[in-house]
């Protein structure tokens, strides 16, 4: 049996600022138990809801060198859902409302965690086969492994993967900086190791020193290869292509379920969706105060407010969007200024325009299942989960061709009668504007097509167990 260790900075349901949690926390349920025993690692942030805490049990506790500073490391675990879950505990570190402030303090504290993680794999009776690190704030275990924890003999054999959720965010300082924090030589300090130009570079790192490195779609993981998605970091990541693999993530369809699901009014299937979506509609239009009318065209959108998520196209022409036959269902918080013009266009439009400017999980769960299309024209996206929840929920999406958004959604051909959602590859206002009109059209002149449509949605396979079997054959291979 294959030991295999999870490392993350957040995990469902203990701690979430992002999709990551989702990825941590849900795939480790659905690799096969007979062949792979899957345990997950994270930090005891005091911020965890105390219901959790209560179901923790103390398993010991050490003190560890980093650097110049010696540290308490407490242990922690607790089993959910047939999994097993560490937490390491220091309230100096894990202390606080949030588990990230500033991003020089974020270094040191996840200095702290990467080496206390294998500080503590003896104390847990825990040797994984593989060490499954995610994300920059674990981008320093590959570099110990290969450093000060090589010529233990517990921990020779121990191999690393590291998955990069998004290149953005790198963990990046200056370098006598983290040479202090980290207790690294100054042989990790080149430009072929952890020195990012004048700064050092964690995920780099990570990047170098892995076995394999993964990421969460194929075409992101061609993307960043490019200097326009690479974040300065393209050339390493053509270097190690041979190592780079892009694994779709999943949602767990047992909670995106649209016939089970108890935070929707009406539960639907691929049998019934033409009689009960509708109804859906309806109930959410009740509730949002908008004009009640099943045959009028609801989009939707959920996720974060920023840039990143092609806020600036729409911004371009959503007013001119509002005067097509159609209404807008907005969720989400972010930066401010998008914030403030969705409510000014639910002002302006208020009988066919809601803006939620807040996280509310029933009502995203009602977005899914009420809409028509759902609207993500991402600048880039690694993965994207919001689509495979509306595929999931037969809300056809519209999407531009980048990262997992073009693994996911199939274009539709009125041709061939073929595709799963609308996709458009420039990354231009008014080529956007020109789908979601294409897709009007079909919604409201080819409703045949377009049921037929749905039905394909609703029948694709983005579950965990697909992306699960795709890790165990990683796996294999490296173990």
């Amino acid at each position: 049996m294959k030991k295999i260790l999870f490392a993350a900075s957040e995990c469902v349901p203990f701690i979430k600022t992002g999709g990551l949690a989702d990825v941590v926390g849900t795939l480790p349920k659905f690799f096969n138990s007979k062949e792979c025993d899957v345990r997950v690692i994270v930090p005891n942030y005091m911020c965890i809801d105390e219901k959790w805490k209560k179901k923790m049990t103390y398993v010991n506790h050490f003190y560890m060198d980093l650097n110049w500073r010696r540290q308490y490391v407490g242990l922690l675990e607790m089993k959910y859902q047939g999994v097993t879950y560490y937490f390491i505990d220091n309230e100096y570190y894990f202390g606080g409302p949030m588990p990230y402030s500033n991003v020089r303090y974020d270094i040191e504290k996840f200095a702290f965690f990467s080496r206390a993680v294998l500080s503590a794999l003896p104390i847990l009776d825990f040797k994984p086969d593989i060490i499954h690190c995610h994300d920059w704030q674990t981008g320093l275990i590959p570099v110990y492994l290969k450093d000060s924890f090589a010529y233990g003999e517990f921990y020779r054999g121990i191999k690393s993967i590291m998955t990069i959720h998004n290149l953005k965010f790198q963990g990046v300082w200056d370098v006598p900086t983290i040479k202090d924090i980290a207790g690294l030589s100054e042989y990790y300090f080149t430009t072929d190791k952890l020195r990012d130009y004048d700064d050092a570079n964690i995920l780099k790192g990570g990047i170098v020193y892995a076995d394999k490195i993964t990421t969460v779609s194929k075409t992101y993981a061609e993307e960043i290869k490019t200097p326009f998605y690479g974040e300065g970091l393209d050339g390493l990541m053509s270097a190690r292509s041979g190592d780079l693999v892009g694994i779709v993530n999943g949602i767990d369809y047992n909670i995106y379920n649209p016939s089970k699901d108890e935070m929707i009014p009406y539960n639907f299937n691929t049998l019934n969706f033409r009689k009960e979506k509708a109804k859906n509609k309806l109930a959410l239009q009740r509730e949002l105060g908008l004009t009640e009318d099943e045959n009028k065209m609801m989009i939707g959108m959920v996720g974060r407010l920023t840039d990143q998520k092609g806020l600036d196209l729409v911004a371009c022409v959503l007013d001119e969007l509002c005067h097509d036959n159609v209404q807008f269902v907005v969720l989400g918080t972010g930066e401010e200024r998008y914030e403030n013009m969705f409510r000014h266009f639910d002002w302006k439009y208020e009988k066919d325009f809601s803006a939620n400017i807040c996280y509310d999980d029933a009502l995203s769960h009602k977005i899914y299942a009420a809409c028509d299309a759902f609207l993500m024209p991402s600048l880039f996206e690694p993965c994207g989960l919001s689509q495979l929840m509306s595929l999931r929920y037969g809300t056809l999406p519209i999407v531009r061709e980048t990262g997992g958004l073009k693994d996911t959604v199939i274009p539709y051909n009125e041709f061939e009668n073929t595709g799963t959602g609308f996709s458009f590859a420039n990354y231009n206002a008014h080529e956007m504007m020109g789908t979601i009109r294409y897709a009007e059209t079909i919604y409201y002149q080819n409703k045949k097509n377009w049921n037929l449509m749905v039905a394909r949605a609703m029948k694709q396979d983005y579950s965990w167990k697909a992306s699960a079997k795709q890790y165990e054959d990683l796996y294999d291979e490296l173990a």
